[in-house]
């Protein structure tokens, strides 16, 4: 793959209003070859089940995807992109046919709209992005693989903002709009704030209805088209100003609603999502948010009353205490999560267009924010790709990917469709574009650095500034080629204070290390170049990037985080290629710990832990100041809910939008914790935020795994006695006079011993005796007692695997190196004792399920990318230590550093968390295939068919 110069772009120089296109250099890409031909191709079959009900949903077979990519993401992406009836030869199979339709696309209207200086250029601009989507560098938004290319609509969007003024005419033109948009599978959001409040009067002398009762209408319609057209809820966004009326009424009327679900649910009614009683609830298919001014805010820090305005005469016609009105949010925002809150002065003071309107409202996950009656179509960059393999950041990459991509992204809006004209309209005047990225939370992760940490939000806030930069300079020179957006004559002013704010937060970013310093670096002088080439030619685009829940389309590019998102937890599901699934351990570990400085034996050790834990404490040679690098969303070391708030302040300077994100706190926060999170959120300059307290809501289906307390599933045959029965005694099970055991010796931390292990004949290990310390001394006196006790347990029939489990791990002096080449590392004598007792006694399976394996398997996994070994392999329980392993074919599968099965009753990353941490997240169930979903933004997504529960 070479590496040209930089993408350039020509502005037009020479006689005036001659325009030239962009000049497109490779950088991905080889001349001559085709980016389909580096890649090995494979055939797999895509079977989709509900596991609860056993329907298969989805099966199409004979797909053909690159090796590289997951199964979850080849399902995700077969089941949701590819277009044509099944069964039918119109249906798309191949991951080539599903790239080409896009891009093509692209590339053609690129040529028709003068985008490219030569047809070469455009010719290399296919073949770049084409590279770039085969190896999961980026990925549009989904309605570009739903609808690009097709013949629907062209409709490339994901987030709309809608307008209503206060006449019936629009409030029922509003219900009509936004039908349209969820029909389509997108989601609107608008401020209702136009509209009379309940205590206003109409020209006819009557009294107005307010915003509420027509919230009522919208919402039954939304709930309608739901059930007619989709499994998922309707995805919108209410905004009421904090200043209108009826705003009291707006921040309780969720939380009523939550009170009467919580009362219909002890009354035996079925208030889960999606319950057949739950319809009788209202304001459930909306998100809703109080758009607070820094007026309001002010008042609530001075303690000072605040005036409630006449919608028609602007006049205050009610003075509240700001401070109490404050409280009511927060205390609904704890009841229910709703209403979240949208920071209007800041918004607007980022507002590069405000000669055209201010800004009033958002999508529903609140990343886009700009004009109503507009859209954004949204693309994300997959952060890990530009990690080098030195693990420093590949910033001249990262600068042409961006290039690449806005000047996709710019392209798909001459071609697009919208679902309105106000819309379509508003859009090509000031082409809001949404670039972003996601695993973030993996990145800083892999090198090194904690999320809630000063490094950690260095880094991300100078990724961040680079990103925005390059793509608003990447505008510019696009101006100079196909001209600036209509919009920016009335704005030029403004357009550029924005662009000066930006440049002037990157100057504020205080760097400590040489990565972020690097990147930051680079920033600054992509901050200055597009700043003086938009004083010269303005700028394509009114907005560049937001920061979206990149949920369906993260799985497309096999992230491991999403968005802005830490990592979810240390221990994920996985399904295999060849069928089943496993418990893996992230990727992202042992890069981190090498990138430490930790040796392969520690590394080996703290892995096998994380598997066996699921978190780092007390990980055997973790030190305690790294801990933080492996904190995560969930778990036993959860991420604080300031430490997300600081993130969010660190990149939301080098956004053109806002942040897909919600602040979990536990079930334990208080109404006055959830009031600091919104007070710092402003003085932080956060755009918006949403609150999550764990349980609040009950119209949710929940996973049961508080009745999950072991991973291992009891035997078939095992009965439990009747109640009051006294239990079966157990049988002592001696071993003959004649039996063949093992000795082993050891040296742990410096100290001998001797194991020696006697078996049944052909049938497991029956008696130990462990010799350490001189004869008569009090060590070996107790641990000829402690071989005796376990001795005897075997031979009553407690199982091996039951000893290992409690023992290994197990921390005390000696521990340290050891001599042993299976086991470099024990925590304490016994750690070892079990470990050497797992691998000469338990089978490949119940060791792969503890973490536990030979040297000889860590090293054809590092080879082959399995532990398992392959067909021909010979390997048993008890072989010898060193005895010469046979040849191993390589086995293209890509594996974890610890991969064990899982039960059947877990099918994601969150039942997993459940089954380890002991009690139940508080996330709902898929309704599509019925498996629990995560976090993704302000939203979920569900790991098995990638459906949201509201965001595209």
């Amino acid at each position: 793959m070479s590496q040209t110069s930089e993408t350039t772009a020509k502005a037009g120089r020479g006689a005036r209003g001659r325009k030239r296109g962009l000049t497109v250099g490779r950088v991905f890409t080889t001349p001559g070859v085709h980016p389909y031909d580096e890649v090995t191709w494979e055939r797999r079959d895509v079977v989709q089940t509900n596991w609860k009900t056993g329907e298969t949903i989805f099966e199409q077979h004979g797909v053909e995807f690159p090796s590289t990519w997951s199964l979850n993401a080849t399902t995700i992406v077969t089941t949701k992109y590819f277009r044509g009836a099944l069964g039918s030869d119109r249906r798309e199979w191949s991951l080539r046919q599903l790239i080409d339709r896009v891009v093509l696309t692209y590339t053609k209207a690129g040529r028709e709209h003068g985008y490219f200086a030569t047809d070469e250029d455009a010719t290399v601009f296919e073949h770049e992005l084409t590279w770039m989507l085969l190896h999961q560098v980026f990925s549009f938004n989904s309605p570009v693989w739903f609808n690009v290319g097709t013949p629907s609509p062209q409709q490339v969007s994901a987030c709309f903002i809608l307008s209503v003024d206060d006449t019936m005419e629009s409030i029922l033109n509003w219900y009509r709009e936004e039908g349209m948009i969820f029909k389509g599978g997108s989601g609107a959001g608008l401020n209702l704030s136009r509209l009379r409040s309940s205590k206003e009067l109409l020209s006819s002398g009557g009294t107005a209805s307010g915003p509420i009762s027509f919230m009522r209408g919208a919402d039954a319609s939304a709930g309608t088209i739901k059930s007619g057209g989709a499994t998922r809820r309707a995805a919108k966004m209410v905004v009421l100003d904090v200043d209108h009326p009826d705003v009291e009424e707006f921040v309780e009327t969720k939380a009523r609603e939550e009170d009467k679900i919580r009362a219909l649910r002890d009354a035996g009614f079925d208030m889960d999502l999606g319950g057949r009683d739950i319809v009788s609830v209202q304001y459930q298919n909306a998100n809703n948010s109080v758009r607070v001014s820094d007026e309001f805010m002010t008042a609530v820090e001075d303690g000072t009353p605040f005036g409630l305005r006449s919608r028609t005469t602007n006049d205050v016609i009610e003075t509240v205490d700001a401070r109490e009105l404050f409280r009511k949010i927060a205390q609904a925002a704890w009841e229910c999560a709703d209403p979240g809150l949208q920071y209007d002065g800041t918004i607007n003071d980022w507002h590069t267009s405000p000669e055209s309107g201010r800004i009033n409202a958002s999508n529903p996950c609140s990343e886009y924010m700009h004009l109503d009656n507009s859209s954004c179509n949204l693309a994300s960059l997959n952060l890990l790709t530009f990690l080098k393999d030195d693990d420093t950041f590949d910033v001249e990459r990262f600068e042409k990917a961006v290039e690449l991509v806005i000047t996709a992204m710019d392209i798909s809006i001459c071609f697009a469709d919208f679902p309105t004209d106000p819309i379509g309209e508003t859009t090509r005047a000031f082409r809001q574009l949404g670039i972003g990225y996601a695993n973030l939370g993996a990145l800083l992760m892999a090198t090194g650095h904690g999320y809630d940490s000063e490094g950690g939000r260095a880094l991300a806030a100078s990724i961040t500034s680079l990103m925005t930069g390059t793509a608003y300079k990447r505008s510019a020179e696009l101006a100079g080629a196909v001209g600036p957006y209509d919009g920016y004559a009335l704005n030029s002013e403004a357009h550029k204070r924005v662009m000066r704010k930006h440049a002037a937060a990157n100057d504020d970013i205080r760097t400590l290390h040489t990565m972020d310093a690097t990147v930051h670096s680079a920033a600054t002088r992509v901050w200055a170049e597009g700043n003086r080439t938009g004083e010269r030619n303005g700028w394509r685009n009114a907005q560049a990037s937001v920061l979206a829940p990149t949920g369906t389309i993260g799985f497309m590019m096999d992230c491991d985080t999403t968005g802005v998102e830490p990592d979810f937890s240390l221990v994920k599901f996985k399904k295999l290629v060849g069928g089943g699934s496993m418990q893996i351990v992230n990727q992202t570990i042992p890069r981190a710990l090498r990138r430490l400085g930790y040796a392969e034996e520690t590394v080996e050790a703290i892995v096998e832990h994380i598997a066996e834990h699921g978190h780092v404490i007390d990980a055997p040679g973790l030190k305690t100041e790294h801990y933080e690098v492996f904190d995560c969303a969930m778990g036993e070391r959860a991420i604080s809910p300031m430490g997300h708030v600081r993130m969010m302040a660190a990149v939301q300077p080098f956004i053109s939008g806002a942040i897909s994100k919600t602040v979990n706190l536990p079930e334990t926060a208080t109404v006055d914790e959830i009031e600091e999170i919104h007070f710092q959120a402003w003085k932080m300059g956060i755009k918006a935020l949403a609150i999550y307290r764990d349980n609040c809501k009950v119209g949710q289906p929940l996973s049961d795994a508080k009745a999950k307390t072991t991973i291992q599933p009891a035997p078939a045959e095992q009965v439990e006695p009747a109640a009051g029965a006294a239990p079966a005694r157990a049988t002592r099970k001696r071993l003959p006079r004649q039996r063949t055991s093992m000795t082993t010796s050891f040296n742990v931390g410096g100290a001998d011993g001797y194991i020696t292990a006697g078996s049944y004949p052909g049938d497991g290990l029956g008696e130990l005796f462990v010799k350490l310390g001189k004869q008569g001394s009090t060590l070996a006196g107790v641990m000829d007692a402690f071989s005796i006790a376990v001795s005897v347990a075997l031979q009553y029939g407690v199982p091996l695997e039951t000893y290992v489990q409690k023992f290994t791990n197990m921390r005390f002096e000696p521990a340290g190196l050891t001599d042993d080449p299976d086991i470099r590392m024990a925590q304490s004598m016994v750690d070892y004792i079990f470990r050497r007792l797992a691998l000469d006694h338990l089978p490949f399976e119940t060791r792969a399920s503890l973490g536990i394996y030979t040297s000889a398997e860590r090293a054809r996994q590092l080879e082959t990318g399995v532990y398992e070994p392959v067909p021909g392999d010979q390997e048993t329980a008890g072989q010898e230590p060193g005895a010469p392993e046979p040849a191993l074919a390589p086995t293209p599968v890509t594996s974890s550093p610890v991969a064990a099965p899982v039960p059947a009753s877990v099918h994601s990353s969150a039942e997993l968390m459940d089954l380890k941490q002991g009690r139940e997240a508080d996330a709902p169930l898929c309704m599509n295939c019925g498996i629990k979903m995560r976090p993704a933004g302000s939203c979920h997504v569900c790991e098995g068919c990638g459906s949201t529960s509201g965001c595209s």
